[in-house]
């Protein structure tokens, strides 16, 4: 009787593991459904693609909601497209481009890599896997993410390009801008390389930018070991780009969107921010912006920190080197 129970007991716990296994497998966005596209392009004129994922977006009204979005949740679906705006319409002159929502952490504070690397890149995974079988008709590509969208394409590069090499051979650049690349992330996936200059292809460009003096509570997306590269001058030393030479920066509206002209195009505004890398640190600077206007401080970042400005204070650079580094591939391919 005691060898039936035991029995039934392994019965019912593999029945329990199975369906777990099978509710696992459910839980992925469907990105058949449209609504589930922060954007598709309506054509495809452009040689290249872009794959955008937006930072943290979602922010729960209190501490009794979920740690992680649901795919529709307003606000995220709402500061989503705010991001996009600042940031991936930087590509638009070079790529088609593709972004699809995906379910977001609210920064937890503990197991916070962990959480990342579950439903935010699953979602991000599927949402990879169904463009490349329905809109990307094998052309080559670009990957483009911010803070945790950055988080979660270095989960990409580091899990399905690595187990796809012939999807990473079409890849022209992956902009992890946001978030920190180290020297352990790159030994420890040694198909990955860090760019060397502004022509190379199939490389990560990574910064992270920051006053001369950051206050408490600090940068937390830096880590020890952190990469980065200049994006006025493209160098990895600590060579000064001035202000002077940046190609552009962009303004934004109080809601964080870009700033427009009458005629509805984010037009340069010039001479506003220099770069220069801190080795040490990892982190980029920038010297010549009012820190008490542009980055006062928060419980999260401390004051200095211009986390928000990564894409925005060098947009027309990254928009010339996203068409410069599709050139090169090209030419190569």
């Amino acid at each position: 009787m005691k060898r039936k129970n035991i029995v039934l007991l392994l019965v019912v716990v593999g029945l329990g593991l199975v369906l777990s296994g099978c509710g696992a497998k459910k839980d992925v966005t469907d990105y058949s459904k449209a609504e589930h596209w922060l954007n598709v392009p309506t054509s495809t004129e452009k040689q290249v693609d872009v794959f955008y994922l937006y930072p943290t977006t979602y922010a729960p009204a209190d501490q009794t909601n979920p740690s992680i979005s649901t795919i529709d949740d307003a606000g995220m679906m709402a500061n989503a497209k705010l991001a996009y705006d600042r940031q991936a319409t930087a590509f638009e002159t070079v790529a088609n481009i593709y972004a699809p929502f995906y379910r977001q952490d609210n920064l937890s504070p503990v197991d916070r890599e962990e959480t990342i690397a579950g439903i935010p890149t699953t979602d991000a995974t599927a949402a990879f896997e169904y463009y490349l079988k329905h809109y990307n008709n094998g052309r080559p590509f670009i990957l483009v993410g911010h803070s945790q969208g950055a988080d979660v394409t270095s989960n990409l590069l580091s899990g399905y390009l690595k187990e796809h090499p012939d999807v990473y051979q079409r890849m022209v650049a992956a902009y992890v801008i946001g978030y920190t690349v180290t020297e352990d992330y790159l030994a420890a996936n040694p198909h990955l390389k860090f760019a060397e200059g502004p022509d190379d292809t199939g490389v990560i460009v990574s910064y992270n930018t920051e006053a001369p003096e950051v206050l408490a509570p600090g940068n937390p997306v830096i880590t020890a070991g952190a990469l980065a590269i200049n994006p006025i001058n493209w160098k990895r030393d600590e060579t000064l780009a001035t202000a002077a030479e940046n190609l552009g920066s962009i303004g934004l509206n109080k809601d964080g969107s870009a700033v427009r002209n009458a005629e509805g195009i984010i037009a340069p505004v010039m001479n506003f921010a220099d770069a220069q890398i801190d080795l040490d640190k990892g982190a980029l600077i920038c010297s010549t912006v009012n820190v008490d206007a542009y980055s006062p401080g928060s419980a999260t970042f401390g004051k200095g920190v211009y986390h928000t400005f990564d894409y925005p204070f060098y947009y027309f650079n990254l928009r010339q080197n996203a068409e410069n580094r599709s050139d090169k591939y090209l030419e190569k391919k």
